[in-house]
């Protein structure tokens, strides 16, 4: 089973960045996240929109 919701943690790896950086990529509104409690967590599908989101980016310069 796929997981719906990423740990910080988790979105690091797979986007191969620090920590750190997901978090400043969540502060800034880049990468969606939502609050359980006092835990963070990614949507999977937000991840992907980032990516797609930075992709077109790089084809328009």
């Amino acid at each position: 089973m796929t997981k719906l919701l990423l740990t910080p943690t988790e979105a690091a790896e797979l986007l191969g960045v620090s920590r750190s950086t997901v978090y400043e990529l969540m502060n800034s509104g880049d990468i969606e996240s939502v609050r359980i409690g006092r835990a963070r967590r990614i949507p999977s599908a937000a991840l992907h929109a980032f990516v797609t989101r930075l992709r077109g980016e790089g084809h328009a310069a």
